[in-house]
């Protein structure tokens, strides 16, 4: 009996182990839940904001990263203060670059974009610009769905007029099912699914996935968030000079 609790008690501090191990993995960002070849999805890119610090873009990986969605905006007033270097460094060093809002529910779509377009130049070959609807780190909802669909409306309308591109619309799964099903179905969508690949309830295509939050890249000191472009490479150039 003995030596069957020693085994029993082995074998448990071993998955006990073994389990911190995957933990430690996965809250590091050394293990992922997904891993897209460059076959499949020839075009993968990051996205980033003041949380990444300072960034060594000479040292990113240029096979793996060909675009980055930069932190421009959030809210009403809110200027992401790393936004300017950022876009500055990666389209030096040929980053195909787009811009992103943080949209809130305590502030009206136009306040929003008025917010965006001061920050965001429009430049030659940029990615469309990018609206991201969550829930995490948002004001608490106090208006119906409706009105809150009103003001998203109302910044894709101010966002696509400037900049002549459709917005692109950043969602969580939770948040597509509460508010999108069937709705802005010109726009494309980017989808943020770390577990596995996105499969919407309308099925309604994507064309970005966010599938990893908790990246690591050379050049980048902390975890990073990695995407992949649903298309191929001439899709891609199509999307940047529309």
């Amino acid at each position: 009996m003995y030596k069957l609790i020693n085994k029993v008690l082995i074998i448990f501090s071993g998955l006990i182990i073994v389990g911190l191990v995957l933990i430690y993995g996965l809250y590091s960002g050394y293990i992922r839940f997904n891993y897209p070849s460059l076959t499949e999805y020839p075009i993968q890119g990051i996205d980033v904001s003041h949380h990444q610090n300072e960034i060594n873009w000479q040292q990113l990986d240029k096979e793996r990263v060909r675009f980055v969605f930069i932190k421009a905006t959030e809210g009403s007033d809110f200027k992401d203060n790393s936004f300017t270097a950022n876009w500055r460094h990666a389209g030096e060093q040929g980053f195909v670059v787009g811009a992103y809002h943080f949209f809130t529910f305590c502030r009206s779509g136009e306040e929003q974009a008025i917010n965006f377009i001061e920050t965001v130049p429009k430049v030659a070959n940029m990615l469309p610009p990018v609206i991201d609807l969550e829930y995490g780190g948002n004001c608490q909802l106090t208006t119906g769905k409706e009105q809150v669909l009103a003001e998203i409306a109302i910044l894709i309308e101010r966002l696509e007029v400037f900049y002549q591109k459709k917005p692109i619309l950043y969602v969580t799964q939770e948040f597509f099912d509460d508010f999108l099903v069937g709705k802005f179905e010109q726009n494309p969508l980017w989808i943020r699914n770390i577990y596995r690949r996105p499969a919407l309830k309308d099925r309604r295509p994507w064309m970005f996935w966010q599938y990893a939050n908790r990246g690591r890249l050379s050049g980048i000191e902390t975890v990073v968030d990695l995407n992949t472009f649903n298309g191929t490479k001439e899709e891609f150039e199509t999307l940047i000079k529309n």
